[in-house]
């Protein structure tokens, strides 16, 4: 994936739905890692860990619909 950014002066070719998608991407990592049981991986072993993940995700999409 090549860099862009969008607001130089000069504006470079670019997929404005990638890049939404990638902010998104990005946004959600931001909100787990605010969660301290998931930034701080307070769980034992994998199934809990990714049980935390997907309730967190679950709690962060409900928030937004």
């Amino acid at each position: 994936m090549t860099a862009v950014i969008p607001n130089r002066k000069e504006q470079c070719a670019y997929d404005k739905e990638l890049y939404k998608k990638r902010h998104w991407v990005e946004n959600a990592f931001l909100h787990l890692k605010r969660w301290r049981g998931i930034a701080t991986r307070y769980a034992k072993n994998t199934a809990s860990f990714l049980a935390a993940v997907q309730i967190r995700c679950i709690a962060i999409w409900s928030e937004n619909y």
